[in-house]
Protein backbone atom coordinates (compact mmCIF):
# COMPACT_ATOMS: atom_id res chain seq x y z
CA UNK A 1 0.00 0.00 0.00
CA UNK A 2 2.88 2.56 0.66
CA UNK A 3 4.87 1.65 -2.29
CA UNK A 4 1.56 2.37 -4.37
CA UNK A 5 1.19 5.20 -2.72
CA UNK A 6 4.78 6.65 -3.26
CA UNK A 7 4.35 5.37 -7.25
CA UNK A 8 1.09 7.70 -7.49
CA UNK A 9 3.17 10.78 -5.68
CA UNK A 10 6.27 10.09 -8.27
CA UNK A 11 3.39 10.25 -11.16
CA UNK A 12 1.40 13.55 -10.43
CA UNK A 13 2.73 16.70 -11.31
CA UNK A 14 3.85 18.70 -8.24
CA UNK A 15 1.82 21.59 -8.98
CA UNK A 16 -1.16 19.40 -8.93
CA UNK A 17 0.16 17.91 -5.32
CA UNK A 18 0.77 21.33 -4.02
CA UNK A 19 -2.95 22.29 -4.53
CA UNK A 20 -4.42 18.88 -3.37
CA UNK A 21 -2.35 19.93 -0.10
CA UNK A 22 -3.24 23.12 0.29
CA UNK A 23 -7.06 22.55 -0.04
CA UNK A 24 -6.76 19.53 2.12
CA UNK A 25 -5.44 22.15 4.34
CA UNK A 26 -8.12 24.52 3.96
CA UNK A 27 -10.70 21.55 4.05
CA UNK A 28 -9.43 20.63 7.59
CA UNK A 29 -9.62 24.16 8.83
CA UNK A 30 -13.38 24.70 7.65
CA UNK A 31 -14.83 21.60 9.35
CA UNK A 32 -13.36 22.36 12.71
CA UNK A 33 -14.67 26.04 12.30
CA UNK A 34 -10.78 27.22 12.12
CA UNK A 35 -10.51 26.22 15.84
CA UNK A 36 -6.68 27.85 15.83
CA UNK A 37 -8.43 31.86 16.08
CA UNK A 38 -9.34 30.80 19.84
CA UNK A 39 -5.81 29.81 20.98
CA UNK A 40 -2.45 31.08 21.17
CA UNK A 41 -0.51 28.27 19.11
CA UNK A 42 3.44 28.37 19.20
CA UNK A 43 5.18 26.73 16.45
CA UNK A 44 9.12 25.19 17.56
CA UNK A 45 10.80 24.12 14.29
CA UNK A 46 14.12 22.61 13.52
CA UNK A 47 16.71 20.22 12.47
CA UNK A 48 17.42 18.94 15.85
CA UNK A 49 16.24 19.79 20.07
CA UNK A 50 12.41 20.59 19.07
CA UNK A 51 10.75 17.71 20.93
CA UNK A 52 12.85 18.82 24.36
CA UNK A 53 11.70 22.17 23.50
CA UNK A 54 8.42 21.47 22.99
CA UNK A 55 8.41 19.69 26.01
CA UNK A 56 10.11 21.69 28.23
CA UNK A 57 7.92 25.06 27.38
CA UNK A 58 4.81 22.80 27.88
CA UNK A 59 5.85 22.17 31.48
CA UNK A 60 6.84 25.80 32.30
CA UNK A 61 3.54 26.83 30.84
CA UNK A 62 1.81 24.64 33.03
CA UNK A 63 4.08 24.92 36.24
CA UNK A 64 2.86 28.66 35.87
CA UNK A 65 -0.91 27.66 35.77
CA UNK A 66 -1.74 27.55 31.97
CA UNK A 67 -4.14 25.10 30.47
CA UNK A 68 -1.67 24.33 27.81
CA UNK A 69 -1.63 21.11 24.82
CA UNK A 70 1.14 20.17 22.74
CA UNK A 71 1.92 17.88 19.99
CA UNK A 72 4.98 16.67 19.47
CA UNK A 73 6.90 13.61 17.44
CA UNK A 74 6.54 11.70 20.87
CA UNK A 75 2.49 12.79 22.32
CA UNK A 76 -0.25 14.17 21.85
CA UNK A 77 -0.83 16.34 25.21
CA UNK A 78 -4.14 17.71 25.80
CA UNK A 79 -4.22 19.24 29.23
CA UNK A 80 -3.95 16.79 32.28
CA UNK A 81 -4.57 13.48 29.39
CA UNK A 82 -1.70 12.42 27.10
CA UNK A 83 -1.14 9.60 25.13
CA UNK A 84 1.49 8.54 22.88
CA UNK A 85 2.05 9.36 18.97
CA UNK A 86 1.81 6.36 16.99
CA UNK A 87 1.67 7.89 13.68
CA UNK A 88 5.39 8.12 13.09
CA UNK A 89 5.18 11.30 11.62
CA UNK A 90 6.21 14.10 14.12
CA UNK A 91 3.39 16.99 12.15
CA UNK A 92 -0.17 14.58 11.93
CA UNK A 93 -1.88 15.49 8.50
CA UNK A 94 -3.92 18.66 8.24
CA UNK A 95 -7.09 17.28 9.61
CA UNK A 96 -5.56 15.51 12.63
CA UNK A 97 -4.26 19.14 13.58
CA UNK A 98 -7.23 20.66 12.93
CA UNK A 99 -9.56 18.23 15.29
CA UNK A 100 -6.52 18.10 18.08
CA UNK A 101 -6.75 22.47 17.96
CA UNK A 102 -10.52 21.83 18.04
CA UNK A 103 -10.31 19.61 20.81
CA UNK A 104 -7.83 22.13 22.85
CA UNK A 105 -11.00 24.69 22.29
CA UNK A 106 -13.19 22.19 23.74
CA UNK A 107 -11.28 21.33 26.99
CA UNK A 108 -10.59 25.90 26.93
CA UNK A 109 -6.63 25.94 26.76
CA UNK A 110 -5.39 28.61 25.96
CA UNK A 111 -2.43 27.75 24.71
CA UNK A 112 -0.86 25.49 22.30
CA UNK A 113 2.63 24.10 21.58
CA UNK A 114 3.23 22.14 18.28
CA UNK A 115 6.58 20.78 17.03
CA UNK A 116 6.43 21.82 12.99
CA UNK A 117 8.58 20.27 10.61
CA UNK A 118 9.60 20.80 7.27
CA UNK A 119 8.12 18.46 5.73
CA UNK A 120 4.78 19.15 7.34
CA UNK A 121 5.15 22.84 6.29
CA UNK A 122 6.30 21.32 2.45
CA UNK A 123 2.83 19.67 2.55
CA UNK A 124 0.90 23.03 4.09
CA UNK A 125 -0.04 21.28 7.30
CA UNK A 126 0.85 24.39 8.74
CA UNK A 127 -1.28 26.54 6.88
CA UNK A 128 -4.60 28.45 8.39
CA UNK A 129 -2.94 28.16 11.80
CA UNK A 130 -2.87 31.80 13.04
CA UNK A 131 0.62 31.21 14.57
CA UNK A 132 1.21 33.64 17.43
CA UNK A 133 5.15 32.52 17.65
CA UNK A 134 7.77 30.86 15.92
CA UNK A 135 10.93 28.90 17.45
CA UNK A 136 14.16 27.69 15.52
CA UNK A 137 16.38 25.51 17.30
CA UNK A 138 18.79 24.83 14.37
CA UNK A 139 18.98 24.30 10.89
CA UNK A 140 21.87 21.82 9.96
CA UNK A 141 21.64 18.83 7.04
CA UNK A 142 18.67 16.77 6.37
CA UNK A 143 15.85 15.75 4.13
CA UNK A 144 17.90 17.04 1.72
CA UNK A 145 16.55 14.87 -0.86
CA UNK A 146 13.02 14.97 -0.23
CA UNK A 147 13.46 19.28 -0.52
CA UNK A 148 15.85 18.73 -3.56
CA UNK A 149 18.64 20.73 -1.09
CA UNK A 150 19.76 22.45 1.97
CA UNK A 151 18.53 25.98 0.91
CA UNK A 152 15.14 24.22 0.10
CA UNK A 153 14.89 22.45 3.28
CA UNK A 154 16.00 25.93 5.05
CA UNK A 155 12.97 28.29 3.37
CA UNK A 156 10.83 25.36 4.28
CA UNK A 157 11.80 26.13 7.75
CA UNK A 158 11.50 29.91 7.09
CA UNK A 159 7.70 29.75 5.52
CA UNK A 160 6.95 29.25 9.51
CA UNK A 161 8.35 32.06 10.18
CA UNK A 162 6.82 33.94 7.23
CA UNK A 163 3.37 32.54 8.67
CA UNK A 164 4.07 34.61 11.99
CA UNK A 165 4.56 37.66 10.25
CA UNK A 166 1.16 37.15 8.55
CA UNK A 167 -0.82 36.04 11.02
CA UNK A 168 -2.90 38.79 12.54
CA UNK A 169 -2.05 37.66 16.26
CA UNK A 170 -1.61 40.58 18.44
CA UNK A 171 1.84 40.95 20.03
CA UNK A 172 3.38 38.04 17.19
CA UNK A 173 7.38 37.07 17.94
CA UNK A 174 9.99 35.13 16.75
CA UNK A 175 12.92 33.28 19.28
CA UNK A 176 15.92 31.90 17.50
CA UNK A 177 19.44 30.95 18.00
CA UNK A 178 21.65 32.84 16.84
CA UNK A 179 24.46 30.72 17.18
CA UNK A 180 23.19 28.87 14.16
CA UNK A 181 24.93 30.45 10.34
CA UNK A 182 21.21 30.76 9.32
CA UNK A 183 19.74 32.11 12.79
CA UNK A 184 20.08 35.91 11.44
CA UNK A 185 17.84 35.22 8.50
CA UNK A 186 15.14 34.04 10.47
CA UNK A 187 15.16 37.34 12.45
CA UNK A 188 14.39 38.86 9.40
CA UNK A 189 10.86 38.73 9.57
CA UNK A 190 8.12 41.84 10.76
CA UNK A 191 7.13 41.06 14.48
CA UNK A 192 6.50 42.77 17.36
CA UNK A 193 8.99 41.21 19.48
CA UNK A 194 12.22 39.48 18.55
CA UNK A 195 14.46 37.48 21.27
CA UNK A 196 18.00 35.85 20.37
CA UNK A 197 19.81 33.38 22.15
CA UNK A 198 23.10 32.50 22.26
CA UNK A 199 25.59 30.09 24.46
CA UNK A 200 28.66 32.06 22.16
CA UNK A 201 27.57 35.54 20.77
CA UNK A 202 29.22 38.27 22.88
CA UNK A 203 27.40 40.39 24.87
CA UNK A 204 25.84 43.41 23.99
CA UNK A 205 23.32 45.66 22.84
CA UNK A 206 21.08 45.09 19.70
CA UNK A 207 18.28 47.59 18.11
CA UNK A 208 15.95 45.56 16.92
CA UNK A 209 15.76 42.35 19.35
CA UNK A 210 16.63 41.33 23.23
CA UNK A 211 19.58 38.47 23.70
CA UNK A 212 18.99 36.07 25.39
CA UNK A 213 23.32 34.77 26.38
CA UNK A 214 23.81 32.05 28.65
CA UNK A 215 27.16 31.94 30.75
CA UNK A 216 29.26 30.60 32.86
CA UNK A 217 28.23 26.83 31.96
CA UNK A 218 29.19 24.04 34.00
CA UNK A 219 28.49 20.44 34.13
CA UNK A 220 28.03 19.09 37.59
CA UNK A 221 27.34 15.31 38.19
CA UNK A 222 24.35 14.33 36.53
CA UNK A 223 23.35 18.54 36.42
CA UNK A 224 24.00 21.38 33.65
CA UNK A 225 24.64 24.94 35.22
CA UNK A 226 24.35 28.11 33.74
CA UNK A 227 23.77 31.84 34.01
CA UNK A 228 21.38 33.90 31.92
CA UNK A 229 21.68 37.78 32.88
CA UNK A 230 22.77 37.03 36.13
CA UNK A 231 19.99 34.34 37.37
CA UNK A 232 21.35 31.10 37.99
CA UNK A 233 19.82 28.07 36.44
CA UNK A 234 20.14 24.12 36.91
CA UNK A 235 18.86 21.74 35.00
CA UNK A 236 18.78 17.63 34.72
CA UNK A 237 19.66 17.99 30.77
CA UNK A 238 23.41 17.41 29.93
CA UNK A 239 25.51 19.29 26.91
CA UNK A 240 25.48 22.89 26.09
CA UNK A 241 23.21 21.45 22.81
CA UNK A 242 20.31 20.90 25.44
CA UNK A 243 21.27 24.52 27.49
CA UNK A 244 20.50 26.32 23.93
CA UNK A 245 17.04 24.18 24.29
CA UNK A 246 16.32 25.58 27.56
CA UNK A 247 17.19 29.26 26.64
CA UNK A 248 14.88 28.51 23.92
CA UNK A 249 12.21 27.58 26.31
CA UNK A 250 12.69 30.28 28.84
CA UNK A 251 13.39 32.92 26.00
CA UNK A 252 9.52 31.80 24.51
CA UNK A 253 7.90 31.76 28.31
CA UNK A 254 9.06 35.33 29.08
CA UNK A 255 7.39 36.69 26.11
CA UNK A 256 4.36 35.03 26.91
CA UNK A 257 4.75 36.65 30.75
CA UNK A 258 6.62 33.58 33.17
CA UNK A 259 8.35 35.15 36.03
CA UNK A 260 11.81 34.29 36.96
CA UNK A 261 11.21 32.50 39.99
CA UNK A 262 8.83 30.10 38.08
CA UNK A 263 11.15 30.00 34.95
CA UNK A 264 13.79 28.31 37.12
CA UNK A 265 11.76 26.09 39.58
CA UNK A 266 9.94 24.91 36.02
CA UNK A 267 13.71 23.89 34.68
CA UNK A 268 14.82 22.63 37.82
CA UNK A 269 12.31 20.08 37.80
CA UNK A 270 12.20 19.32 34.44
CA UNK A 271 13.39 15.91 33.71
CA UNK A 272 13.74 15.24 30.15
CA UNK A 273 11.96 14.12 27.09
CA UNK A 274 11.65 10.14 26.77
CA UNK A 275 14.29 8.81 24.65
CA UNK A 276 16.14 12.11 24.79
CA UNK A 277 19.98 11.20 26.54
CA UNK A 278 17.42 8.85 28.82
CA UNK A 279 19.58 7.49 31.33
CA UNK A 280 18.09 3.64 31.44
CA UNK A 281 20.16 2.25 33.61
CA UNK A 282 23.48 2.78 35.63
CA UNK A 283 24.39 -0.75 36.79
CA UNK A 284 26.38 -2.51 35.82
CA UNK A 285 27.22 0.41 33.43
CA UNK A 286 25.35 2.60 32.17
CA UNK A 287 23.80 3.02 28.76
CA UNK A 288 21.89 5.70 27.41
CA UNK A 289 19.45 5.81 25.27
CA UNK A 290 19.00 9.01 22.63
CA UNK A 291 17.33 9.75 19.56
CA UNK A 292 19.95 11.05 17.56
CA UNK A 293 19.61 10.49 13.80
CA UNK A 294 21.52 13.40 12.14
CA UNK A 295 25.70 13.77 11.96
CA UNK A 296 25.24 17.20 14.00
CA UNK A 297 22.79 15.31 16.59
CA UNK A 298 24.98 12.01 16.97
CA UNK A 299 28.16 14.19 17.50
CA UNK A 300 26.55 16.83 20.41
CA UNK A 301 25.29 13.26 22.25
CA UNK A 302 28.98 11.72 21.97
CA UNK A 303 30.83 14.49 23.05
CA UNK A 304 28.24 15.04 25.72
CA UNK A 305 28.79 11.31 27.07
CA UNK A 306 32.54 11.51 26.56
CA UNK A 307 33.07 14.24 28.67
CA UNK A 308 31.31 12.83 31.56
CA UNK A 309 34.44 10.35 31.30
CA UNK A 310 34.05 6.26 30.21
CA UNK A 311 34.70 5.08 26.55
CA UNK A 312 31.64 5.17 24.66
CA UNK A 313 30.31 1.47 23.21
CA UNK A 314 27.53 2.64 20.32
CA UNK A 315 25.17 1.06 18.54
CA UNK A 316 23.63 2.89 15.79
CA UNK A 317 22.22 2.36 12.23
CA UNK A 318 20.11 5.06 9.82
CA UNK A 319 16.86 5.33 8.76
CA UNK A 320 16.43 3.63 5.29
CA UNK A 321 13.69 3.93 2.14
CA UNK A 322 15.78 6.22 0.04
CA UNK A 323 16.28 8.95 2.69
CA UNK A 324 18.89 11.00 3.34
CA UNK A 325 21.62 8.37 2.00
CA UNK A 326 24.63 10.98 2.43
CA UNK A 327 24.76 11.11 6.21
CA UNK A 328 25.23 7.51 6.44
CA UNK A 329 29.12 7.42 6.08
CA UNK A 330 28.91 10.64 8.28
CA UNK A 331 27.29 9.02 10.82
CA UNK A 332 30.07 6.06 10.51
CA UNK A 333 32.76 8.34 11.02
CA UNK A 334 31.40 10.18 13.89
CA UNK A 335 30.94 7.06 15.96
CA UNK A 336 34.70 6.00 14.61
CA UNK A 337 35.79 9.36 16.36
CA UNK A 338 34.40 8.78 19.56
CA UNK A 339 33.59 5.00 20.34
CA UNK A 340 35.91 2.54 21.49
CA UNK A 341 33.13 -0.27 20.22
CA UNK A 342 31.23 0.17 17.16
CA UNK A 343 27.84 -1.95 16.36
CA UNK A 344 25.88 -0.90 13.05
CA UNK A 345 22.27 -2.32 13.43
CA UNK A 346 18.93 -2.05 11.94
CA UNK A 347 16.77 1.16 12.37
CA UNK A 348 14.17 1.71 9.97
CA UNK A 349 14.66 0.32 6.83
CA UNK A 350 11.36 0.68 5.15
CA UNK A 351 11.59 -0.27 2.06
CA UNK A 352 15.21 -0.48 1.39
CA UNK A 353 17.79 -3.26 2.07
CA UNK A 354 18.23 -3.31 5.58
CA UNK A 355 21.44 -4.72 5.38
CA UNK A 356 22.70 -2.35 2.19
CA UNK A 357 21.78 0.62 4.96
CA UNK A 358 24.51 -1.22 7.49
CA UNK A 359 27.14 -1.66 5.22
CA UNK A 360 27.16 2.25 4.39
CA UNK A 361 27.60 3.27 7.80
CA UNK A 362 29.92 0.72 8.34
CA UNK A 363 32.00 1.54 5.58
CA UNK A 364 31.99 5.04 7.01
CA UNK A 365 33.89 4.00 10.37
CA UNK A 366 35.83 1.82 8.26
CA UNK A 367 37.28 4.87 6.09
CA UNK A 368 38.48 6.39 9.40
CA UNK A 369 40.12 3.27 10.39
CA UNK A 370 38.36 1.65 12.76
CA UNK A 371 36.41 -1.64 12.54
CA UNK A 372 32.84 -1.88 13.05
CA UNK A 373 30.48 -5.25 14.19
CA UNK A 374 27.46 -5.41 11.61
CA UNK A 375 24.49 -6.95 13.57
CA UNK A 376 20.97 -6.67 11.14
CA UNK A 377 18.87 -7.91 14.26
CA UNK A 378 18.93 -4.76 16.45
CA UNK A 379 18.56 -6.65 20.00
CA UNK A 380 20.80 -8.98 19.26
CA UNK A 381 23.06 -5.57 18.26
CA UNK A 382 21.99 -4.35 21.84
CA UNK A 383 22.57 -7.43 23.50
CA UNK A 384 26.05 -7.72 22.17
CA UNK A 385 26.73 -3.98 23.35
CA UNK A 386 25.71 -5.08 26.82
CA UNK A 387 28.18 -8.15 26.04
CA UNK A 388 31.24 -6.00 25.49
CA UNK A 389 30.92 -3.13 27.96
CA UNK A 390 32.95 -2.94 30.68
CA UNK A 391 32.17 -1.36 34.03
CA UNK A 392 33.32 2.16 33.17
CA UNK A 393 32.09 2.26 29.84
CA UNK A 394 28.71 4.31 28.90
CA UNK A 395 26.43 2.16 25.85
CA UNK A 396 25.03 4.72 23.80
CA UNK A 397 22.27 3.34 21.58
CA UNK A 398 20.62 6.43 18.96
CA UNK A 399 18.65 6.30 15.91
CA UNK A 400 14.90 6.01 17.87
CA UNK A 401 15.02 7.18 21.17
CA UNK A 402 11.35 6.66 22.71
CA UNK A 403 9.59 5.24 19.33
CA UNK A 404 7.77 2.91 19.37
CA UNK A 405 7.52 1.14 16.29
CA UNK A 406 10.34 0.03 14.31
CA UNK A 407 9.24 0.43 10.36
CA UNK A 408 10.04 -2.23 7.75
CA UNK A 409 9.33 -3.17 3.92
CA UNK A 410 5.86 -1.84 2.62
CA UNK A 411 5.21 0.23 5.56
CA UNK A 412 4.67 -2.52 8.49
CA UNK A 413 5.39 -1.43 11.85
CA UNK A 414 7.16 -3.87 14.00
CA UNK A 415 6.42 -2.89 17.94
CA UNK A 416 9.66 -1.45 19.48
CA UNK A 417 11.44 0.26 22.44
CA UNK A 418 15.26 0.25 22.42
CA UNK A 419 14.12 1.19 26.41
CA UNK A 420 12.60 -1.56 27.22
CA UNK A 421 14.50 -4.16 25.12
CA UNK A 422 17.91 -2.90 27.28
CA UNK A 423 15.78 -3.76 30.57
CA UNK A 424 14.86 -7.23 29.28
CA UNK A 425 18.04 -8.15 28.16
CA UNK A 426 19.67 -6.59 31.92
CA UNK A 427 16.95 -9.13 33.66
CA UNK A 428 17.64 -12.29 31.79
CA UNK A 429 21.81 -11.21 32.80
CA UNK A 430 21.18 -10.75 36.26
CA UNK A 431 19.07 -14.03 36.22
CA UNK A 432 21.31 -15.88 34.59
CA UNK A 433 23.87 -14.67 36.70
CA UNK A 434 22.15 -16.07 39.62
Amino acid sequence: MASLKEFIKKLTPPWILEIYHFLWAFVGALIYGFPGKKLKIIGITGTNGKTTTTHLLTHILETAGYKVASLSSLRFKLGSREWINELKMTMPGRMNVQRFLYEAVKEKITHIILEVTSEGIKQHRHEFIPFAGAVLTNITKEHLEAHGGFENYKMAKFKLFKAVEKSAVENNFVVVNLDDPAGKEFMNVKVKQKIGYSINKETKSFPDFILQKAENIKQVGSKTLFEVSGIKFQTNLLGHYNVSNVLAAISTAEIIGIDQKTLKTAVEKFIGAPGRLEVVSEKPYKVVVDYAHTPDALEKVYSTLKASGGSLVCVLGSAGGGRDKWKRKELGKIAAQYCRQIIVTNEDPYDENPSDIIDEVAKGAESFGKRAEKVLDRKEAVKLALTLAEKTDTIIITGKGAEPWMVVAQGKKIPWDDRLVVKQLLAKMKNTKQ
